[in-house]
Order: C-alpha cells, then structure tokens, then sequence
C-alpha cells in the first residue's frame, strides 16, 4: 500500500542520516517488494530543504499526483528520499500552508529585530542535535542585536561551532563545495572570515533583492546580514550532507537495486541540494551499473560548471561530477529559473565568499547578474561549459523529443515564477509540466 501521507502507489521511502548510511528495514522492503510488484519504471525523488519529514512527503505527493495519469499503461513506483536538512521557516513554498511558527517577515522596512521563531529554532536543533545551548546564544543575539563589533564576531564563532565546519567521517570528503576536482577541499571563508564583512555584504545583497520604492527606506543592517550568515552556514552544511548521501548511500542503495532487480529503470530526480544528492550518487553507483536512464534536476543548488570538463576561468580544472553524466543511460535534464533568487543572488555571493576574502562590494547587485557567470547555480542558468549541452523552453521541450543522452537544459520560468524574498521561486516546482519533462526524460510511456 502507498504510504498515507502520499496519494500515489506503490510507493516507498529511504531514509538517510548525515553520513549516508540508509534506514535497512527501508531498504530491504524496497529490494523485496520493487521486483514484486512488476515495476518497471522507479521514480527516486530527493527534497532539498524541508526541515521534517511531513514537508518531504507532502512535496512528494503533490509533485507525483498527475504522473499516474501522463503516464497511464507504465508499470511505475516511487520514492521519497529523507534525508537530515531544514529550511527557515521564512521561506515559504508556493501552495503549501505557511509554517505556524512563522514570525514576521524581517526583510521588510519597518519590521522589528530578526530573532529566530520557534520553528526554525526547532528545525535548527533537528538538524544539529546535541547544539541546543548554541541554538539559544544564537538566538539572543539575533534577539538582541548588540551594537558592538564584540558581539557580532561572537555570534560568528557561535555559528562556526554550530555546523561543525570542519566534520570528521564520511562528510569531511564532503567539506566544501568546491568547484575542481582536485582544488583542495578548504573551509569557505564565509565562515573563517571576517564576521562583520561577511555580514555587511549579506545585508547590502538583501537590500537589493528589494523593491524600489522598500530599498530607499532600509538601509542594510549588519545584524540582517548575520541571520543571513546563519542560513548560509546551515545551507553548507547541507550541501556537505547532500553529497555525502548522494555518493555514499543512494548510489550504493541504487547498486543494490540493480543486483536484485536488474530490469527495473531507475528515473532520479532532486530539488535544489536533492539536486546535488541525486548528481552524487552517480559518483557511488558501482561499476557496470546501467540501470539510471534519466535524471532531472529542478532548481539544483550547486555550481552549474559542476559537470564540466574545462572551467572557462581555469581550463586546467574541471568540474566536481565531470563525465558522471555518462554513467546515465539517458539524459540530465536541468530546469531553471531566473526568478529563483535564493540561487541568482544569495548563492553566488556565498560562493564567491567561500573562496577567498576579497570584497564583492560595489559588484552588480542586480539578481539576474550578480557576480557574473563564475559563481552561478544549476537552478538559475543550466548546465554550463559542457560540449553538446542542448538548450529548450519549457513548451519545447514538451512539444519535442528530448535528448537520449548528453545534457539538457530546460528554461521552466514559465512556471517557475512564484514566491517572495529571500528564496523567490525556488520551491515552486510541483506543476504538472514538470513532471511530463521527468517522464520525457526518461522516455516512460
């Protein structure tokens, strides 16, 4: 039977912790049940941050309904990847009901302190067990805002110790997000550096995500700035645990698939660090193994030259997945959105911070073109330097035959449009045309 909480069948789900090792009793059902059931066609889905698993599975549910229906004669299945992440309660998702515990929005002129409200408080303290003193030091400061530079680099080591910027285990393989294979691993300076820096341009890049008319009566606050950091520093650490997950437990748990139920085609598809989860596994599936024949990425939060052979600022690097792409039986397809500016404005300034301390004051602010073409995500632009790539509107994608292989990219901002400061329409992805490209992808019938 599908699980209650999801409406399509049969349905199962894997549950991951941070270093990847998967939920047996879960896994075992889906190696047991999967060949069973006569599914031919296996739809792995990975959220990207929802702070529990009632966000996940009402992600899943809603992003799944209309496939039955596009695809009516195939023999389907579906997954629900859980995985240990969060979201600020701040960041609302189109047509899912506003977290309860939501305060006032703080990014908008007039509106008082930025103090975290208990749901975020809450899914700080899931995700970051054992934190709870820090979560609290943190939140009085935010509460607080004390007006001396003391203070904010207090905050500052509080948020470093939060995250565990430098993990031991699997996850320390995991510890930046860096853009070349073999750049040594550092730790980004967005958190080594110089707090009231990082926190100055933080706020000066949510001021501009502003309107017009709100910018000229707010003036960037360096505390504003500091909440930011805080979502930054979380977000890193989710982007360590997505490719942690990916490459250590999905691919294995994909391999493991693949032994047991050889003819069964695996379609993957990750929302924004899901994104990055589903593109790391290709690095864990075992050699030989074949049975991925499409992967669809929607709003991905990592660099979009992750899949490059040449990075065209430094053509001696490539890209983290380089090739990987060719362990898909079928096509990557990338939708983006240029109205997503949790990756068109936040993310390539924390990028850009992340490898050295050089200010990016006075640089285009505007979300279309922040920091130029070298910092930007997946989910903003598409795959980027990549030989063959092949470029499509959302309508032609859907009127055409896709790809059978190489790398896709798919301009979704005809739907992907919703939502306000700070993430726009990053989570607005459960439309049905969304998930006729996932089966065009995957060419199920």
């Amino acid at each position: 039977m599908a699980d209650p909480a999801v409406g399509v069948s049969p349905y199962w789900e894997l549950t991951f912790d941070a270093d990847g090792d998967v939920d047996g009793r879960e896994r075992d059902r889906l190696l047991a049940e999967v060949a069973a059931r006569e599914v031919r066609d296996l739809i792995v889905f990975a959220h990207g941050w929802n702070n529990d698993r009632s966000d996940a599975t009402r992600l899943y549910s809603q992003f799944f309904a209309p496939v039955p229906g596009l695809a009516p004669h195939a023999r389907l299945g579906y997954v629900g990847v859980v995985w240990p992440s969060m979201r600020f309660s701040d960041e609302p998702i189109p047509d899912f009901p506003p977290s309860v515990a939501a305060d006032v929005p703080t990014d908008l002129p007039g509106t008082a302190r930025p103090a975290l409200d208990e749901g975020t408080r809450h899914a700080l303290l899931e995700m970051f067990p054992g934190r709870a003193t820090v979560v609290e030091q943190i939140a009085r400061l935010l509460d607080q805002q004390p007006d001396d530079e003391a203070s904010l680099e207090e905050f500052g080591r509080l948020v470093r110790l939060l995250v565990e910027v430098r993990p031991q285990g699997p996850q320390a393989a995991f510890a930046a997000d860096t853009l070349t294979q073999g750049a040594p691993e550092g730790d980004p300076e967005t958190l080594f550096g110089d707090t009231a820096t990082a926190c100055d341009e933080f706020a000066q890049a949510l001021a501009g995500m502003r309107a017009p008319s709100e910018a000229s009566f707010a003036l960037p606050r360096l505390w504003d700035g500091a909440r930011e950091l805080l979502r930054q520093a979380t977000y890193y650490a989710m982007k360590r645990r997505a490719g942690t997950v990916g490459e250590l437990g999905l691919g294995r748990a994909i391999g493991q698939l693949a032994a047991t139920a050889p003819g069964v085609r695996v379609h993957l598809v990750g929302h924004s660090f899901g994104a990055r989860l589903v593109s790391f596994s290709l690095r864990g599936l075992p050699e030989g193994v074949r049975t991925v024949k499409s992967v669809t990425l929607l709003q991905g939060a990592f660099s979009h030259y992750a899949f490059a052979a040449r990075l065209p600022e430094d053509p001696r690097s490539s890209g983290v997945l380089n090739g990987r792409q060719n362990r898909i039986d079928g096509p990557l397809v990338c939708c983006y959105s240029h109205f997503d500016s949790a990756l068109g404005t936040v993310y390539p300034l924390a990028s850009r911070m992340a490898e050295d301390d050089r200010s990016v004051l006075g640089l285009d602010l505007d979300p279309g073109h922040l920091l130029g073409a070298k910092w930007g995500a997946m989910g903003h632009d598409g795959v980027q330097a990549v030989e063959g790539t092949k470029t499509f509107t959302l309508a032609d994608a859907l009127r055409a035959k896709l790809p059978v292989s190489g790398c896709v990219n798919v301009d979704a901002c005809a739907v992907v449009n919703r939502g306000g400061p700070p993430s726009g329409a990053h989570s607005d992805i459960c439309h049905r045309e969304l998930a006729q490209v996932v089966l065009a992808a995957g060419r199920v019938q």
